[in-house]
């Protein structure tokens, strides 16, 4: 309960911006807490921090993950050889459905709110589809990452017939709410937050604006960045039919691990088994249409493993350092900072601020729904305050730090579908999420009046 907790993800964040460098500034934060965790030895922090990176692969959701994001690559690298993708979005410009930047943005925005049942796969599919055509449009992969990254979680804490309604609900539970599933319902349109930002991003997408550092950005870029959709050569099927595997498969394999229940499946397994399906079917089809021979293939996958390994070095290190600040108790003296006297008006305003803070400095949405709900639940039912509304400000606040925290595996994931620096996305993103937080605040402020 020390606020000496509050270091490590302080020193991340600025390491993290000051530096330019995200594996270094987790490196360095984990071992900061591993410190505070043992009595402020530095010999036993390093070992500590050793074993905490090792036991990451405990967890088999996060070893899921780990080798998803991993394969990922090697599945890339394979459409990418085989041109799918540039024919892919040849196609598209031949029909006419994206052929200016306005119709290229919408149709990738919309694209993201479709596959709302998995964020892992909703930006895996959004960036590798929309990379060409954003390019052949001039677009930056900064603006692209930012369609990913907001089309994923805000999205799926909106239309939560997935793996967070599940959890959410799960939460709800013990509380003497008459009906969980009403109170999180009502909770949607509260959302102040999400609906902001996907304001924002469909803004955006018609206008054709961009501002801020992301302006700034594209502005300071070359000319040559506005490329062609690739050459002529390829066929979109080697694009359409992995994707199709990955999306219906994750369906499948969630209904699979779920016993038939969709929000009950298993998402990490799921999309690793997918992936797995996915790249053998790529395979099969590549040799079948004698596109390179086996050894040429395997090579390819294995270069596009490799250009993946920051990525995965970066999920592993914040899968970590969640684990540190969890025993460090860092979340639990953000939501003891609200447990005094409030006047009913602040509360909600308050809440959600405080999920902004937790889940901005850990990273981590779901931690923060986990933290923050056994607080805001009894609150409401205390005060009086309408329970959904209070929800909402821990969901919104939630995914607050997971849609723009450099530290988030949910921002991580966006950069790396895009193919663009993270620490540029992060930059990038940050005002419009600020931007979003600052009505979000003025609308919880309101409904609270």
């Amino acid at each position: 309960m020390s606020w000496l907790s509050l270091l490590p993800p302080v020193l991340a964040i600025v390491l993290a911006i000051w530096k330019r460098e995200v594996i270094l500034a987790l490196l360095v934060a984990i071992f900061a807490a591993e410190v505070l965790l043992h009595g402020f030895n530095p010999l036993r922090g390093f070992l500590a921090t050793l074993d905490r990176i090792t036991a990451v692969f405990a967890n088999t959701s996060n070893a899921q993950i780990l080798l998803f994001s991993t394969l990922v690559g090697a599945l890339l690298a394979l459409m990418r050889h085989a041109h799918g993708v540039s024919a892919f979005v040849r196609a598209l410009l031949k029909a006419g459905l994206a052929r200016s930047p306005r119709s290229a943005a919408m149709l990738t925005a919309l694209l993201g709110l479709v596959i709302f049942i998995e964020t892992y796969l909703s930006a895996l599919a959004v960036g590798t589809f929309a990379q060409s055509l954003f390019d052949r449009h001039g677009m930056s992969r900064a603006r692209l990452a930012f369609f990913v990254d907001t089309t994923c979680s805000p999205v799926s804490v909106l239309i939560l017939l997935n793996g967070w309604g599940a959890f959410v609900l799960g939460l709800l539970q013990g509380y003497g709410i008459d009906n969980p599933v009403s109170t999180l319902i009502a909770s949607i349109p509260l959302n102040f937050y999400a609906l902001a930002i996907l304001a924002l991003l469909f803004y955006t997408a018609w206008t054709g604006r961009v501002h801020g550092a992301l302006r700034a950005h594209e502005r300071d870029l070359p000319a040559a960045a506005a490329q062609d959709a690739g050459d002529t050569h390829g066929k979109a099927r080697y694009f359409l039919l992995p994707l199709a595997t990955l999306v219906f498969g994750i369906v499948g394999f969630m209904l699979y691990t779920g016993d038939g229940a969709l929000i009950a499946g298993n998402g990490s397994a799921s999309v690793l088994y997918s992936v797995c399906v996915a790249l053998l079917l790529t395979w099969a089809l590549l040799r079948r249409d004698r596109i390179d021979t086996h050894a040429a293939l395997v090579k390819v996958a294995f270069v596009g493993m490799g250009d993946l390994l920051p990525i995965v070095t970066t999920l592993l290190l914040a899968f970590a350092f969640g684990s540190s600040l969890q025993e460090l108790g860092t979340g639990t003296l953000f939501a003891s900072m609200i447990s005094g006297a409030l006047p009913l008006w602040l509360i909600a305003p308050v809440i959600f601020l405080s999920a902004c803070g937790i889940s901005f400095t850990t990273g981590t949405s779901w931690g923060t729904f986990a933290i923050l709900i056994p607080v805001a639940i009894p609150l409401a039912l205390t005060t009086g305050l309408p329970p959904p509304l209070l929800l909402a400000a821990v969901l919104g606040g939630g995914v607050f730090g997971d849609h723009c925290s450099p530290i988030s595996d949910s921002t991580i994931l966006a950069s790396l579908a895009s193919d663009c620096d993270h620490l540029i996305h992060v930059r990038t993103q940050l005002p419009y999420a600020l931007a979003a937080g600052g009505v979000a605040l003025l609308l919880f402020t309101l409904a609270s009046l």
